[in-house]
């Protein structure tokens, strides 16, 4: 590649901006350039609302009205969309532009199959037969990593793990051998294993194929592993661009260094992980008053097992006479403590089974086999109000954990109110307030609703839901994988707080391996539906005894060992 390459995406002061109700305009990115050549990796990092995700909708004609690009050019492959409706009729998206977006769910139809949603494209644009498309979705299936891809191809998207889902998405981007990639987030559901599969996937269609991709993320390592070039935006505006490794090991920007500062590091373990921004006295008043109403007068100490499981089993399948052929276990024999005060990890690939065990304890899959005691309760099918009170979850997927049609103030008030933690509708709201400023947004996001928050916002959103009704036992089902690392640090911090002073205890199911080794007191390796491996965190990541977790170590990304220096200093 070579400097007078023409670009396949050439962005110039970009300006998008979104008019208010009130008058008064707000400008969501500022006066951005960007370039991507051919066979080029471009990351777009920072923090959740920066506006990253912006760039990536001006360019595919998706700007929510009433958005619109008030300035600038944007030209993709040598054609220009016309700034007045935000298209061109030269760029199809599908063929000349891919996209990946970070929910999965929202971009797969539920009524239709893989197969069908694979080939539509390619029908399309590509002009194959049936059969043509077909055999080219099969090796797209096997190529993005997904399981028994022959089987895979008739099931629906609810049928799919998180993982499976963003990896058909993967390869529907890819399907029609488009120019152009936008990638947003395209590895936040993939375990370490699936994820360097997905970042080799994609540097080889950059390498061998000349394929331009904006990757738009917060994983650092995933930068490091994979970008050639890295712009870090703050608040609508580009604070520093340039080569991945220039701007990873020596950042010149104030905020470039203390967002890099916030990456949790794999090889050590912080008291207290760095943030870029300082809190704001709000969110530290609003943590501290969450605190002292979730904690809890503690009979016993912290060796006191409060979830007990064992033997978990969990079935899917055949009944009758087809039971013993179409039967399928997703859960195999599993058990573990989790005891007062303890953050329990639980680690593996995309469909082990962890997200089952998680759904299992909740009440929300019923058990085949075994059994679940909860805090001297032993856990059935049907649970009592105080126990679905004391055990709450965050789930993975937060749009889909919050009701589209309820203003978020009333939605985080609403199991405040039904638990009858708050003796009127106004006190709720309040306590919802309170809950919206500890997890760093602002107390007037209440008054809106969950489509106009960012997937990081969201997530905030949801963690805040389910600290209202003041549980003992919290199940966080990859609670962190939206997040960007500056809002991913205020979380892990308020979530360490709430177990060293409140008492709380909690199931951290996450793939990200840094992570774990900043919150988990224990953790959990599972395979196809076992535990193969059960340590203290430190043990584990020091001297794994188990092939398969020793593999999972190796693959995960880490900016320290790819750039082969520390993190940058604040």
């Amino acid at each position: 590649m070579t400097e007078t390459t023409r670009p396949v995406l050439d962005i110039r002061n970009l300006r998008v901006e979104y008019p208010l109700a009130n008058g008064d305009t707000l400008v969501a990115v500022k006066d951005i350039d960007l370039t991507i050549r051919p066979g080029e990796i471009h990351a777009l990092v920072g923090e959740s609302g920066a506006g990253k995700t912006t760039v990536g909708n001006a360019l595919m004609g998706l700007l929510q009205a009433p958005g619109k690009i008030a300035a600038g050019s944007i030209v993709i492959a040598g054609k220009e969309i016309n700034l007045r409706t935000g298209r061109t009729e030269g760029i199809v998206p599908g063929r000349d532009v891919g996209a990946i977006f970070q929910d999965p769910m929202t971009s797969l139809n539920p009524l239709f199959t893989v197969e069908s949603q694979l080939c539509e494209g390619m029908l399309t644009h590509l002009k194959l037969s049936s059969r043509e498309a077909k055999a080219r979705a099969l090796e797209l299936m096997k190529a993005v990593g997904i399981p028994e891809p022959e089987r895979r191809l008739g099931s629906y998207p609810h049928q799919l793990s998180g993982g499976q889902r963003q990896r058909v998405v993967i390869a529907t981007a890819l399907a029609c051998n488009p120019q152009l990639i936008v990638a947003d987030e395209p590895t936040t559901a993939l375990d370490v294993s699936v994820q360097a599969q997905i970042l080799k996937l994609i540097r080889d269609l950059a390498d061998q194929r000349g394929v331009g991709v904006l990757l738009v993320t917060h994983n650092m390592g995933v930068v490091a592993e994979i970008a050639d070039r890295v712009t870090i935006m703050q608040n609508g505006a580009v604070v520093e661009s340039g080569p991945t490794r220039e701007v990873l090991t020596a950042p010149k920007a104030p905020y470039a260094r203390t967002l890099i500062a916030a990456v949790p590091p794999i090889d050590t373990r912080l008291d207290r992980l760095p943030v870029p921004s300082e809190e704001t006295q709000v969110t530290l008043d609003a943590r501290a008053t969450v605190r002292r109403k979730s904690a809890k007068s503690e009979t016993g100490s912290r060796d006191e097992v409060v979830l007990s499981v064992r033997d978990l089993a969990v079935e899917y399948g055949g009944r009758g006479l087809l039971r013993k052929t179409l039967v399928f276990k997703a859960v195999k024999g599993v058990s573990f403590d989790v005891r007062r005060g303890e953050i329990f990890g639980l680690v593996g690939e995309s469909g082990c089974g962890k997200t089952t065990v998680a759904n299992t304890i909740a009440g929300l899959v019923t058990q085949s086999a075994g059994s679940i005691d909860f805090e001297g309760t032993a856990l059935g099918g049907r649970r009592e109000k105080s126990i679905r009170q004391s055990l709450q979850m965050v789930f993975q997927d937060p749009y889909s954990a919050l009701n589209p049609r309820l203003r978020i103030n009333a939605a985080i008030a609403e199991p405040i109110l039904f638990y009858k933690l708050a003796s009127n509708a106004d006190e709720a709201r309040q306590d919802a307030k309170t809950l919206l400023e500890a997890v760093g947004l602002p107390a007037d996001a209440g008054a809106r609703f969950a489509h106009a928050f960012s997937g990081g916002q969201r997530q905030r959103i949801a963690i805040a839901r389910a600290l209202g009704p003041r549980p003992s036992l919290l199940i966080c089902d990859e609670p962190t994988s939206a997040l960007d690392v500056s809002v991913q640090a205020q979380l892990l911090n308020l979530l360490k707080d709430l177990r060293d002073l409140a008492g709380l205890s909690m199931l951290f199911i996450s793939h990200d391996l840094a992570v774990i080794r900043q919150m988990c007191d224990r953790v959990a390796v599972m395979k196809a539906g076992e535990i193969v491996e059960l340590a203290d965190t430190e043990t584990l990541f020091t001297a794994p005894k188990h092939e398969y977790t020793r593999e999972l170590l190796r693959l995960a990304p880490s900016v320290e060992r790819i750039m082969g220096r520390e993190l940058a200093s604040a």
